[in-house]
């Protein structure tokens, strides 16, 4: 079965609009367009930024934040896995649930974050009941650091998966920001529980 499923997902991926788009355009992952879609419609990467991009591997949302950030922006870049050098992209390798990464993040940084992004997600088991409290988990940590190193009135975009915890986070996060939204992009595959909330004016 396990092979049967690998099948399809490449199937699926190698026949999705999004993947030949961001092939064609050089960009590194299909995921370009969520984030495209979101700043397009909730206008967060300015110029001159300081901006956290978590998950941030293989570095999509990275090469647009870069661009739109410019050189006198500032784009740090976390992620477990590798990421290829980007250009205006300082690059971490580490865990951000540890405090050595977390800890390597705000050495880099020399004044509160504008925009913190996060595209993390647990490594996938299948089922839900593990899954989403995974993705919830993930998503107050990212919180809890937006809480201590955002800038007033900066912003925050994350991931998290729908179900059981979801609805406590985001009463949690919109207590802490002016406006609130969740997003379900286009690019973001019709069956996936993921959505991104947007926080938007940190109340400090």
């Amino acid at each position: 079965m396990a092979g049967k499923s690998s099948a399809k997902w490449l199937s699926e991926h190698f026949s999705d609009p999004y993947v030949k788009l961001a092939h064609k355009a050089g960009f590194r992952s299909r995921a370009v367009y969520k984030l495209a879609e979101i700043d397009e419609r909730d206008h967060l990467l300015h110029q001159g930024m300081t901006v956290v991009d978590l998950g941030a591997a293989p570095g999509g949302w990275s090469q647009i934040a870069s661009k739109k950030v410019g050189r006198n922006g500032k784009i740090i870049a976390i992620d477990l896995l590798p990421i290829d050098p980007i250009s205006g992209v300082e690059i971490i390798q580490g865990d951000f649930t540890q405090d050595e990464t977390v800890n390597k993040i705000l050495a880099l940084i020399a004044k509160p974050i504008d925009l913190i992004l996060s595209d993390m997600a647990p490594n996938m088991s299948g089922h839900d009941s593990v899954d989403v409290p995974r993705s919830v988990y993930l998503a107050e940590l990212v919180l809890d650091f937006a809480l201590k190193h955002l800038r007033p009135d900066g912003s925050l975009v994350m991931k998290v998966f729908q179900g059981d915890g979801f609805q406590e986070l985001y009463a949690t996060i919109k207590c802490h920001f002016k406006m609130t939204a969740i997003r379900k992009p286009k690019a973001s595959r019709g069956r996936s529980r993921e959505v991104y909330v947007v926080g938007k004016g940190f109340k400090g």
